[in-house]
């Protein structure tokens, strides 16, 4: 069994600001640094550090390839990574005082999937492999519709939400994980109880976890619900705490875990990440997690 990502791979600009800045004005940054980032590398690295095998598919412009080296650094295999003319997809990213982030993301390479490296993909799933996807690379309707007629396992992450994703068949999903605002935007609801119960309508054969930041998450596991509180700590920055989650609740669910355990070892990986600057570099690997 085996965890094909067919992610972004992304530049990430951070800034660290006193708070984020507002229409019309123009602040100081306190800070500058680059990271190696995307929602889809960041889960390939929190997958692999989390100790799964998982390959990446993506693209990177000529100016990317630090984000491969990075992911081999981690474990994950990028034999599947292809280089394009152009820039490599990046990301703006705004970081307050008490640690929460503002990002702006300019696709770049990672608009360029196309019919055939999806072919190539869905060649190569077998019957229990697993599938993640994400919202940041291109195609995404029509990874769905081929996943229909597919043997794998879908996981989804739909972030950044937008509207499109209401009209993907999330029937087909096996685990999906949101944030609450994702949550709110395919329901329509609000409060993290009528969220879950809702999202299990739109996704009835699989597992739901809601993730509700310093609160920790919550996930329905066929009728049971699941609560587990977070870890306090003093949050630094919050970039990656998602895709750390994600990356290292698929890892344990993988490799047969029960939903309460992979659920406590996603929060507890996601709050030594937010104690950290960065994005890709803040992701925590097993053994820390053992070790704490």
């Amino acid at each position: 069994m085996r965890i094909i990502n067919f992610g972004s791979l992304n530049i990430d600009h951070v800034y660290r600001v006193d708070r984020f800045v507002q229409p019309g004005e123009t602040i100081p940054s306190l800070a500058y640094s680059r990271f190696c980032g995307g929602k889809g590398l960041n889960q390939s690295i929190a997958l692999a550090r989390a100790g799964a095998e998982v390959r990446h598919y993506g693209k990177i412009g000529t100016d990317g390839a630090d984000l491969v080296e990075m992911l081999n650094r981690s474990g994950v295999d990028t034999s599947s990574v292809s280089v394009e003319d152009g820039p490599t997809g990046h990301a703006i990213i705004q970081v307050s005082g008490d640690g929460e982030n503002s990002i702006i993301i300019e696709g770049g390479a990672n608009r360029l999937m196309d019919d055939i490296d999806i072919e190539t993909v869905f060649s190569e799933l077998e019957e229990g492999d697993w599938l993640l996807l994400q919202n940041e690379v291109s195609a995404i309707d029509t990874l769905f519709g081929r996943a229909l007629d597919s043997p794998c396992r879908l996981a989804f992450n739909p972030a950044p939400m937008t509207e499109a994703v209401n009209d993907l068949p999330l029937h087909r999903v096996d685990l999906l994980i949101v944030n609450e605002s994702e949550g709110r935007a395919l329901t329509g609801r609000s409060g993290a109880p009528d969220i879950v119960s809702a999202l299990t309508q739109l996704c009835p054969k699989g597992r739901i976890v809601l993730t509700l930041g310093a609160r920790g998450a919550i996930c329905a596991d066929g009728n049971r619900r699941i609560e587990q509180p977070g870890f306090p700590v003093d949050a630094v920055d919050t970039t990656a705490a998602g895709d750390t989650f994600v990356g290292y609740f698929l890892a344990a669910s993988s490799s047969g875990k029960t939903a309460d355990a992979a659920l406590e070892l996603a929060c507890k990986a996601a709050s030594i990440c937010v104690t950290r600057p960065g994005a890709a570099a803040s992701i925590p690997y097993l053994h820390e997690i053992e070790a704490g």
